[in-house]
């Protein structure tokens, strides 16, 4: 689809996150599985939860366009997560795995941070004002999370690495 104006990039980047939060559902399982820490695998758990309720509210945005909810490839999430699928597999230590877990995820934040940002500033601009508040709600959600990773690496995780 040629992008030829905000409204155009708003529904690209729409799909592109659709993407990306269906790619992390599906990820965060492995990786709960893989986290050493208690605190680490809640932590993904209900981010896991988390993500489920987001895809609904994009779901919800979709409808509001009176778009069949879709995703577009994000080679930017694809090359994210495949990285945090290389180092689950390859980190040896216990203690260095939930630190690179860690920063795996903290990778897949960023990305949403930047991005549902940028959407919520564009759905205001666009005086989608609906669509605004429900990415904002999105947009706390995943400030939160990497809040809480950070919490759990500064902490105790990162000092358990390097132990």
């Amino acid at each position: 689809m040629p992008m030829k104006n905000l409204d155009d990039l708003f529904v690209h980047m729409l799909r592109d996150v659709f993407y990306a939060e269906r790619q992390i559902q599906k990820t965060l399982p492995r990786m709960a599985r893989k986290a050493q820490s208690e605190e680490l695998r809640e932590a993904f758990e209900q981010h896991a939860e988390e993500t489920a309720e987001q895809i609904e509210k994009l779901e919800r945005i979709f409808e509001m366009r009176d778009l069949k909810p879709r995703g577009t490839t994000c080679d930017a999430m694809n090359g994210i997560l495949e990285e945090a699928k290389e180092i689950m597999s390859e980190c040896e230590d216990k203690d260095a795995l939930d630190a690179a877990l860690i920063a795996s995820a903290q990778a897949v934040e960023h990305y949403e941070i930047a991005r549902y940002g940028t959407m919520a500033a564009w759905a205001r601009q666009l005086g989608m004002d609906e669509a605004a508040s429900i990415i904002a709600e999105i947009l706390t959600q995943e400030k939160a999370t990497d809040d809480k990773l950070s919490q759990l690496a500064e902490t105790s995780l990162n000092q358990q690495a390097a132990a």
